[in-house]
């Protein structure tokens, strides 16, 4: 079948020879982002053990991380101006290796207060990275087939996701892998503080390792031939007011907050249920969210723009999430019907039915980031750059939402408290459906 010709293909030039290396090399940035921030999933019920944690308590670790994104956007924006692109994404790099490195003296001293610290700093070069590296990719091709590179982009992201909490479960648990919030309170306090102790301990060598590989790719990607963007271009084109009077990017920036907020709901609380539901290599378990992420990538690759365009797969997914926030709500914790249909039988462990359907809450929420950031900034012209920061604060719904997750779940019950979901998506639906289309008057 042939495509109609008003139909772009969204791979024609995204490869050609002068975005391939820039490509690889954000793409590796991406990579390194991906299995940093999803470590979270698993280091949350993680710390809960090691330092004695109620489940609001613990989701600090994301507050405290996402926080970041909020409180040092725009000095890292600022940075970013002053140092250009590629050396901002090279102090970002030296920045999350200091946050790693703080993680040694948190866990001999099981200190929470210094592992809250160090996920803010880790943050914050996250934060440098984000700002640098997502205008970058938009910016370095084609703006026809930008929506492709972005979720290539998403792809190496999620699919470090998928690996961060296995490698963090082998090496860091080791041979306490199947160590739960359930068995650790069944032990004596003499036991369980030993227990405890070896525990951390466990954290010391893989954060050092990482801090190590994170300068050494400081360090290559100083000295690579990563070209400079250059958006004088750009000063041509104008948009109208201030750009807090754009509806669609206001507007854009509430959904993303929503948006992230939902997402790391279902990525990083999925390990403290499932924790207190027993399931063995519970700091494993945002993997499952993040599989279904890709998959639902993967989907969007393949669908935008042939069959549906982006509005369209925004308001899918939201209606998606809707229906599966209820079914969390009500599936049966004893039952493990959906993993044994779904992927048990390739050899994967099967988990209760509330803990499979959060995971395909990933699904869900694959499309949401790079659906909203064109339609957020459509027709901001100079005031693109401005738009972009406003919309990578609002990544601080990860930081909030959690914790409003927590404090409702410890009043009425975890699986309870994803009813606060259902509103998250229904107003990410009207973005897809009206929200966008708004714009501001001349």
């Amino acid at each position: 079948m042939t495509m109609q010709a008003n139909v772009p293909n969204p791979f024609q030039n995204v490869t050609k020879p002068s975005t391939i290396m820039p490509m690889m090399i954000i793409g590796g940035l991406f990579f390194i982002f991906g299995f940093i921030t999803w470590l979270n999933g698993a280091l949350i019920p993680f710390l809960q053990i090691v330092c004695d944690l109620t489940e609001t308590q613990a989701l600090l670790v994301a507050f405290s991380f996402y926080i970041a994104y909020t409180v040092m956007a725009l000095p890292m924006s600022w940075i970013l101006d002053k140092t250009g692109y590629k050396h901002a994404m090279v102090l970002g790099l030296v920045i999350i290796a200091v946050g790693c490195v703080l993680f040694i003296p948190a866990a001999y001293g099981q200190t929470f207060a210094l592992f809250l610290f160090a996920q803010f700093v880790v943050g914050t070069g996250l934060t440098i990275l984000q700002t640098a590296s997502n205008p970058y990719i938009v910016k370095i091709g084609p703006e026809e087939t930008a929506a492709v590179r972005i979720s290539i982009m998403g792809l190496l992201n999620k699919g470090a996701g998928v690996i961060a909490p296995i490698v963090f479960t082998a090496l860091v648990l080791g041979e306490f892998a199947g160590v739960s919030a359930q068995s650790i309170a069944l032990l004596s306090e003499a036991e369980r503080a030993v227990k405890v102790s070896d525990l951390s301990d466990g954290l010391v060598m893989p954060y050092l390792g990482m801090a190590v590989a994170l300068l050494l790719l400081a360090g290559l990607l100083k000295v690579s031939a990563l070209p400079e963007l250059n958006l004088e271009d750009e000063a041509h084109s104008s948009s109208h007011g201030s750009v807090f009077k754009q509806p669609q990017l206001m507007l854009g920036v509430l959904a993303l907050f929503l948006y992230v907020g939902v997402e790391v709901i279902a990525g990083d609380t999925i390990g403290l249920f499932g924790s207190q539901l027993g399931v063995v290599n519970a700091t494993t378990l945002t993997s499952y969210t993040m599989a279904f992420m890709v998959l639902g990538y993967l989907m969007g690759l393949a669908l935008i723009p042939r069959l549906i365009n982006q509005s369209q797969a925004l308001g899918a997914s939201a209606i998606l999430g809707v229906l599966l926030s209820v079914y969390v709500v009500f599936a049966n914790p004893d039952s493990a019907l959906i993993s044994e249909m779904l992927w048990a039988w390739s050899g994967i462990a099967s988990v209760p039915d509330p803990i499979a359907v959060i995971a395909i809450l990933g699904f869900a929420n694959a499309l949401v980031w790079p659906a909203v950031w064109p339609l957020a900034l459509a027709g901001l012209g100079n005031l693109t750059a401005r738009g972009s920061a406003l919309l990578i604060m609002g990544i601080a719904g990860g930081a909030i939402l959690p914790l409003v997750y927590g404090f409702i779940s410890e009043n009425v019950g975890a699986q309870n408290a994803y009813w606060m979901l259902v509103p998250c998506y229904l107003f990410i639906l009207y973005y897809a459906l009206s929200g966008h289309k708004l714009r501001a008057k001349p």
